[in-house]
């Protein structure tokens, strides 16, 4: 694929599958088998399907270039390598044209449950699976045409409640039962748990009380919102949008 990227291109980079080791493939498969039992019972079907789709292996490190030949034709989104973390006007640049910027490295064997920095297991295994939904993937979309438009920090910050508390710990009430779909919580056992066992309240899912929800990086949540459905969030996406740049819905 052809990249015409103004921000994000300095931090393209490329998956050299081939020399991730046998124990890299353990690790994965040590991933994937802790957090199995849990997916299996509690994510939300728009996940498990996507997972089926983009053909995750359980055993061995994802291809990124396969994925994207899984996911195009469903939701025209790739699953792109990246060199390491971006700055917001590259990741919002990338989102925007339908390409979700994924590190290729591992954590070890010693990090199994947690680490600071995101990894290929955060990214494929947390993420990618609900890209192949569509409304999905259109507001991850529109998510990134609408923050590539502002530099007001007050602005951004308040926009990334809004993806904090969906894409990365987001909740759906599904046949009235609480599924997953947040790659914070789709991917860490702790977050899981955290929730199932019920320390963590989990609110309706308000516009308002989200964007006012401060999100805090270093503890495990104590509050957590559950959408009813993808198209309401979509709708609340394009409810911030008018409230922050009296703009019409597209």
């Amino acid at each position: 694929m052809e990249n015409n990227f103004t921000y994000a291109a300095p931090y393209l980079g490329r998956q050299s599958y081939e020399l991730y080791s046998e124990d890299e493939h353990a690790t994965w498969a040590e991933l994937v088998r802790r957090r199995t039992p849990q997916i299996e019972q509690f994510a939300c079907r728009e996940y498990l399907e996507g997972y089926q789709l983009i053909g995750m292996e359980e055993a061995r490190l994802p291809n990124l270039k396969r994925i994207s030949e899984k996911l195009m034709p469903r939701t025209g989104w790739s699953t792109t390598p990246v060199t390491g973390f971006l700055p917001a006007p590259a990741f919002f640049e990338m989102l925007a044209n339908r390409e979700f910027p994924s590190t290729t490295w591992l954590r070890d064997r010693n990090s199994l449950e947690y680490t600071p920095e995101p990894d290929i297991f955060h990214d494929v295994f947390g993420h990618v699976p609900m890209h192949a939904h569509k409304v999905f993937a259109e507001f991850l979309e529109r998510y990134g045409e609408i923050c590539a438009t502002t530099e007001d920090p007050d602005v951004l910050e308040q926009l990334g409640r809004l993806f904090w508390y969906t894409v990365e710990f987001g909740l759906i009430r599904q046949g009235g039962e609480l599924k997953m779909f947040g790659s914070g919580i789709i991917s860490s056992h702790g977050e899981c748990t955290n929730v199932l066992e019920g320390r963590c309240e989990v609110r309706r899912f308000e516009l308002d009380a989200v964007l006012n929800t401060t999100v805090k990086v270093d503890e495990i949540h104590k509050v957590l919102f559950a959408i009813d459905s993808f198209d309401q969030m979509y709708e609340a996406l394009l409810q911030a949008e008018l409230k922050f740049f009296d703009a019409a819905p597209k």
